[in-house]
C-alpha cells in the first residue's frame, strides 16, 4: 500500500487526478494550488465552476493554516476530527479562488491512506463521481464513472457509503449544512 500512496503523491505533484478511499466514500484528489489540476476536477466530474471544492487535511492541527478557527470550530474537531465530518469556515488567503472564494470546506479523514496523501500536500475532497450521480462506495463504482481521467486509483475497499457531515460554523454557530454518516443530534449533543 505504501508503494500506491507514493505513486499517488507523485501523481498529484505532476498535476494529475488520484481517486483514493476516505472514511466515507471515495474521493477525488487534486493538489489544491495546482490551478490546471483543479480545472480538470471541474471538467472530469463536470461540476459548475462555480460550486468550490473542499479539501482535505493530514490533521487538525492544520485547519488554521487554511481558515480562520473559531470556538466552534475548535469543539467540533475536537470531538468529531479525524472523522465523517466537513466543517466549513472562512478561508484564508492561502486557499486558491478556484477552489473556493470566500469560504472553505474542511475535511480531515479517520482513512490513513487520505491521510497520508494530504500530508504531502492539502487535497480536493470531492466524491470521485460525475456531479450529479451517485456518489461511489466501491472503487469500481469510480472507475465507471470516471474511467481513464484519472492517474491513479487507490483501493480502500468497499466503504461505508455515507457521506460527511457538513458543518458551517464560519459564523461561530452550528449550521448543518448536509446531515451524513454523523447524526445532527449527535452534533448538537456533544457541542
Amino acid at each position: 500500500m505504501q508503494k500506491e500512496i507514493e505513486r499517488a503523491i507523485e501523481a498529484l505533484r505532476e498535476g494529475k487526478l488520484v481517486v483514493y478511499p476516505t472514511d466515507t466514500l471515495y474521493g477525488l484528489g487534486a493538489d489544491i494550488f495546482n490551478e490546471d489540476a483543479v480545472k480538470k476536477i471541474y471538467e472530469v466530474k463536470k461540476r459548475p465552476l462555480s460550486l468550490p471544492l473542499p479539501i482535505a487535511l493530514a490533521n487538525v492541527d492544520e485547519i488554521g493554516e487554511y481558515a480562520f478557527v473559531n470556538e466552534i470550530a475548535l469543539k467540533i474537531a475536537e470531538k468529531f476530527m479525524p472523522g465523517k465530518i466537513t466543517i466549513i469556515l472562512r478561508k484564508r488567503d492561502i486557499i486558491p479562488d478556484i477552489i473556493s472564494k470566500d469560504k472553505i470546506a474542511i475535511r480531515v479523514p479517520a482513512n490513513e491512506i487520505a491521510r497520508k496523501i494530504a500530508k504531502e500536500t492539502p487535497i480536493t475532497a470531492t466524491s470521485a463521481n460525475i456531479h450529479g450521480s451517485k456518489s461511489p462506495a466501491t472503487l469500481d463504482e469510480a472507475k465507471k464513472q470516471l474511467g481513464d481521467r484519472v492517474a491513479i486509483y487507490i483501493d480502500g475497499g468497499k466503504l461505508p457509503g455515507k457521506p460527511s457531515t457538513i458543518v458551517d460554523v464560519s459564523e461561530g454557530i452550528i449550521k448543518i449544512i448536509r446531515e451524513g454518516a454523523i447524526p445532527k443530534e449527535e452534533i448538537y449533543g456533544r457541542i
